[in-house]
């Protein structure tokens, strides 16, 4: 699984690196290249060091690698701190306007972007795309496909503009290919690839438009926030409701209230907007309203760092809220499995009538993808049980007690049913109560749905040999750097396999207890920093790991790293 090209670009927040990485990326795509790009930034609008990780190959990419290709250096700090994750015969591509007393080396390319973007196209705004023309240069990409998508990518921006920038990237590729020409370059696929390329926010948000969504409420929160976004970008052209609400204690009550209604709705955030939901989440379950709640996790506790990856509300997500109630909590991997998540998670919701969290992180919402367009027809809905009685509309009983635990839903203003429903606990008619026999016969109620949530939850995914010697288990975002850690890991003689839980609640237990019992060593990954899914699986099965390996200082794992990990003490 190594990726044909491994390049870092570096710089200050301000100087254009998203735009670089999404141009660079479209390229690289355009060659038949599977992408994926981990943004690495700081919570400040300008300045610090922040980069872009990136990863092409042929094969599907979910993790960037640690050894570069290629650095691109748009500030003097990116030259000093990365220089080092630069293989003996890569690239280190940096203006030295900027670094006057920088390195000299083979693998050093001094490039002054500013003075030839100004020469070229008479502005030293242009100064990423001559830095773009000398890395593709080196890489051995034909000049036309990157004319042509400069061309795409300006376009908007008028004939003068293109124009700017395409002699600005030939300057750059043109000094490049001259001093560098006796540098290997990279083979690209002969055939393209159709893939999509999108941010693993977008994937969320796609998803759950395609799976009946016409209802978002949320307040922004990173790394959240693209999802909110996506929904107002094509809440027109789509007729979808959209509304950016004053807290995230408002966005929640009016995802219930649009549910409750009859339509498809959710919200999304993070762990603090979570906290703020938490009462929420309580009324979603005792009104046995469906929702669905996309969490995108980061560092806590309180702002902690709000621009980074971690995996610590695991176990606040399974327990959050007053009193006890059934859920579900899914936990993908990719921006794929995010995708798919969705429709999964409102199928849920809506047959059940419970809360179902997506629990995912910023490595998944904020890094780019590319994968194979999805497909539609997959994509299934099940409503669940919708009241469809007639006759005396006060007979209808919204909370009746179903051996299953599941009463036809109504939805208010059916001219058959009259709805009630508030936060008190309540008789299967809906009106509130304080016997102790009906609150016993409606927690039972709500509890007995908790058999059907386990009777389809969705099993762990193996990867690796089946006589596997050694378990390596994950969840969720980890999958990304512990597919090729694996194979490291094997090429080195381990006998190993990949345990993925892509839902953590309710936890199919007794696979995951029957993977650990074949394996005569075990180890569990997680971003965070007490081991909540080996605590997790500990509580449900009785199961130690021999070993958890964690991270949890914001960053996520890169292949080698764990691979790394996973050797020590192998022998």
């Amino acid at each position: 699984m190594s990726p044909h090209l491994s390049i870092k670009i570096g710089g200050e927040a301000g100087q254009g690196i998203q735009s670089v990485s999404r141009l660079l990326a479209d390229m690289l795509q355009d060659v038949g290249l599977h992408v994926f790009a981990y943004q690495n930034k700081e919570s400040r609008i300008r300045g610090g060091h922040n980069f872009v990780h990136m990863a092409a190959a042929v094969e599907p990419a979910f993790s960037a690698r640690r050894d570069l290709d290629i650095l691109i250096c748009l500030d003097a700090a990116s030259v000093s701190l990365h220089s080092d994750e630069v293989r003996e015969n890569g690239l280190v591509l940096f203006d030295p306007d900027l670094v006057p007393e920088g390195p000299e080396g083979s693998k050093y390319f001094k490039l002054k972007f500013a003075a030839i973007a100004k020469e070229k196209a008479g502005s030293k705004v242009m100064a990423n795309t001559v830095a773009i023309g000398a890395a593709l240069a080196y890489a051995g990409m034909d000049f036309e496909i990157l004319s042509a998508q400069l061309g795409r990518f300006f376009g908007s921006k008028g004939e003068d503009v293109v124009k700017g920038n395409i002699a600005a990237a030939r300057a750059g590729y043109e000094l490049a290919a001259e001093y560098l020409s006796h540098r290997a370059k990279f083979s690209f696929p002969e055939k393209k690839q159709e893939t999509v390329m999108l941010s693993g926010a977008h994937a969320i948000a796609f998803g759950a438009i395609a799976s009946g969504c016409s209802f978002l409420s949320a307040y922004p929160m990173s790394p959240a926030t693209g999802i909110m976004e996506y929904f107002f970008a094509h809440r027109e052209d789509l007729g979808l409701v959209a509304v950016q609400a004053e807290d995230e204690i408002a966005a929640i009550n009016m995802a219930i209230g649009a549910s409750y209604a009859g339509v498809r709705a959710m919200t999304s955030t993070s762990g603090g907007g979570f906290s703020l939901m938490v009462e929420g989440l309580g009324l979603a379950a005792i009104t046995e309203t469906p929702l669905v709640i996309v969490e995108a996790q980061r560092p806590g506790p309180a702002t902690g760092l709000p621009t980074r990856t971690e995996q610590a509300d695991l176990l606040f997500a399974i327990h959050a809220s007053q009193g006890e109630f059934p859920r579900a909590v899914l936990t993908p991997g990719t921006a794929g499995q995010a995708f798919a998540a969705m429709s999964r998670a409102f199928n849920l919701a809506e047959k059940y009538q419970v809360p179902v969290i997506v629990l995912v992180d910023q490595y998944i919402t904020d890094s780019i993808w590319t994968q194979e367009p999805f497909n539609l027809d997959d994509v299934t809905i099940d409503r669940g049980s919708l009241y469809a009685g007639s006759g005396d509309a006060a007979e209808y009983k919204r909370y009746a007690l179903a051996a299953d635990g599941i009463s036809p839903r109504a939805f208010p203003g059916n001219p058959n049913a009259l709805v009630y429903a508030d936060s008190d606990e309540h008789d299967e008619s809906g009106r509130i109560t304080e016997s102790a026999e009906v609150r016993i016969s409606q927690v039972g109620k709500r509890e007995r749905k908790f058999e059907g949530l386990v009777s389809e939850a969705a099993q762990p995914v193996l990867y690796g040999p089946e006589d596997y010697e050694e378990l390596v288990v994950c969840w969720g975002s980890v999958l990304g750097a512990a597919l090729p850690a694996l194979d490291i890991y094997r090429a080195g003689g381990a006998k190993a396999a990949l345990l993925h839980i892509e839902q953590a609640w309710p936890l199919t237990g007794s696979a995951v207890a029957d993977a650990m019992k074949k394996a005569g060593r075990t180890s569990c990954v997680e971003l965070n920093s007490i081991g909540q899914m080996a605590r997790l699986i500990r509580a449900q099965t009785g199961l130690e790991f021999d070993r958890v390996i964690l991270k949890y200082d914001g960053r996520p794992f890169l292949p080698e790293e764990l691979a790394e990990e996973l050797g020590k003490e192998a022998h």
